[in-house]
């Protein structure tokens, strides 16, 4: 059998306010069962892995994410606005390789980027 792509596991401090930060990013809900130091969210989607919050008592080390998420948007400035009203920091602008971009970190500082799709 093929190894298969379950969920992205993302060590933070604070579990349920990274889950619910990324649930409204996806714009749907925290998975029932979660605690202070584990939560998921879209578990049970189809289509998408899933997102794992683990608490760890380590602070991040470096500047920069060595993985994250590639995220693009139909509606990208809307949606810009909408993650940053969320609690999302924009980080910079690109426009390389033919694609319009931004770089933004989510509240404890994990950079993503959100990508203009046509």
């Amino acid at each position: 059998m093929p190894v298969t792509f379950e969920q992205l596991a993302v060590d933070c401090a604070d579990v349920q306010a990274q889950a619910a930060f990324w649930a409204q990013v996806f714009q749907t809900e925290v998975d029932a069962g979660g605690n202070e130091f584990m939560a998921t969210v879209n578990r049970a989607a189809t289509g998408g892995p899933a997102m794992m919050f683990l608490q760890v008592p380590e602070k991040p080390t470096g500047v920069k994410n060595r993985l994250h998420l590639d995220l693009g948007s139909t509606d990208w400035a809307a949606d810009v606005d909408r993650l940053v009203a969320l609690g999302a920091k924009r980080e910079a602008e690109f426009t390389e390789y033919g694609v319009h971009w931004i770089t933004l970190a989510d509240p404890e500082g994990n950079v993503f980027d959100l990508a203009e799709a046509h």
